[in-house]
């Protein structure tokens, strides 16, 4: 198993997505999580592929690794595929295998604002929210969902502000930042059809 690097007391961030492809808005996402909330490490993980959508044209991970490495140039960003190695298809297989394997790490999961909206939608969504701090960054276009969605409305109480963002990889979950930044109007998605255009 190559797990990246990690030491007891560590703060990492875990972004994880099927970058297909990366792009500077994810970097973006990065370079704001470690600054705001004081990270030593963000774990950038390759999924093997989002479970919610289709794997159809869907580079090889060793292609999207090598994309994003190129991308996530800060030393501190570490780019993994770990989660093929551990046959983790849904991402609260992942947080169980993480709190397991690191012990005394402390993690936090990092999210975009789209993908907050649509949380209530994965699998074991409260087990990964009550597993570690969650981090969601705002996104163009998702800030009314994310803010107004079932997710959103489950965490109401466990919300922290903004100003509290360096406390949050040592909260006891479940906690929920929503950090405002420089926004990216990049989206892999976008990114997708112009290059089949």
């Amino acid at each position: 198993m190559s797990l990246p690097p990690f030491a007891r007391g560590m703060r990492i961030g875990l972004f994880g997505g099927s970058f297909n492809p990366p792009h500077a808005g994810h970097a973006l996402v990065c370079e704001l999580a470690l600054k705001r909330l004081g990270l030593h490490r963000i774990w950038v993980m390759v999924s093997p592929g989002n479970p919610l959508k289709s794997r159809q044209g869907l580079p090889s991970l060793q292609e999207r690794m090598a994309a994003a490495r190129k991308i996530m140039r800060d030393p501190r960003f570490v780019v993994t595929g770990f989660e093929a190695e551990i046959g983790a298809r849904y991402s609260f297989q992942t947080v169980d295998f993480l709190r397991r394997a690191c012990p005394g790490v402390h993690f936090v999961w990092i999210m975009g604002a789209d993908n907050l909206a649509g949380f209530f939608r994965w699998q074991r969504w409260r087990d990964i929210a009550h597993a570690m701090p969650i981090l969601a960054i705002d996104r163009p276009g998702a800030t009314h969902r994310a803010e107004r969605g079932q997710a959103a409305t489950w965490f109401a109480r466990r919300r922290l502000p903004e100003s509290q963002a360096k406390t949050l990889p040592l909260r006891r979950p479940p906690a929920l930042i929503v950090l405002h930044g420089p926004r990216s109007p990049l989206s892999s998605t976008q990114l997708r059809a112009q290059k089949r255009r």
